[in-house]
């Protein structure tokens, strides 16, 4: 069976091609515009669009033409999933951090697994025993934490994070922007960290699952073994397609 998941977050729209549960093709696309040329190239069976931030409907609708199966506009409240959702407002559940959660489950079955996205937004959710997503945290990601410090300030530089995810950070900066560099950066490691440790005191056994755009710097500087699966969205967005398709 041939499928696409489309992605579509704050800043990018993502796209996995996946021949049974193979991801064969993957890549960030211009606009979400773009994808109906990827859509007639790859010709899959069915699809699955998972949107944060715009209204897909149309695009639905307009993709349907091309695909002999379905097209599956997911919705965390609605959409039927290979796990239970113990979210108290499903209705505001990022499809994002959910999606994350089915593929963690799908890894790791029986497992209590931390899911740690790294992107936009750093979001900490919890599957419990494989099989039960409960929720998290959600907070700034690091561009936005550089961002808002120059943004709601009078005189602080914007600086961006470094490029080289292997660059030192100092702990203690001896002008303005290595200050900002050692608590945006250093800060949001103590904080997952913090995290991580205590997630652990109350599950011994945890998996720790890493994913999102600055994953590569955390991997290095986050503590215990950790797993770093870099399309865990899009896979989890596979299995939710998988699982509707059939059933």
């Amino acid at each position: 069976m041939r499928t696409l998941a489309l992605d579509i977050g704050n800043t990018a729209v993502k796209y996995g091609c996946f021949e049974g549960d193979l991801l064969s093709e993957t890549a960030v696309a211009a606009s979400i515009e773009t994808i109906s040329s990827l859509v007639e190239r790859v010709r899959p069976e069915h699809i699955i669009i998972s949107s944060v931030a715009a209204e897909v409907a149309g695009w639905a609708q307009q993709w349907q033409q091309h695909v002999k199966g379905r097209v599956l506009e997911f919705k965390p409240a609605t959409t039927s999933l290979p796990i239970r959702n113990a979210y108290a407002t499903p209705h505001t559940l990022g499809a994002d951090r959910l999606a994350a959660a089915v593929a963690a489950a799908w890894f790791g079955p029986a497992h209590d697994t931390l899911i740690i996205d790294a992107g936009t937004a750093i979001k900490c959710d919890l599957v419990e025993a494989g099989h039960t997503f409960r929720g998290g945290s959600i907070a700034p990601g690091l561009r936005l934490r550089f961002e808002a410090l120059h943004t709601f300030t009078g005189r602080l530089p914007l600086v961006a994070r470094p490029t080289d995810v292997d660059a030192a950070v100092t702990l203690i900066g001896d002008d303005t922007q290595a200050a900002i560099r050692s608590g945006v950066l250093n800060g949001a490691v103590a904080e997952i960290n913090g995290f991580i440790a205590e997630y652990r005191l109350r599950y011994p056994d945890l998996r720790i699952v890493l994913a999102g755009g600055d994953a590569g710097f955390f991997q290095p500087r986050l503590k215990g073994r950790i797993f770093v699966i870099p399309e865990l969205v899009l896979i989890g967005l596979h299995r939710i397609l998988v699982h509707n398709v059939e059933n």
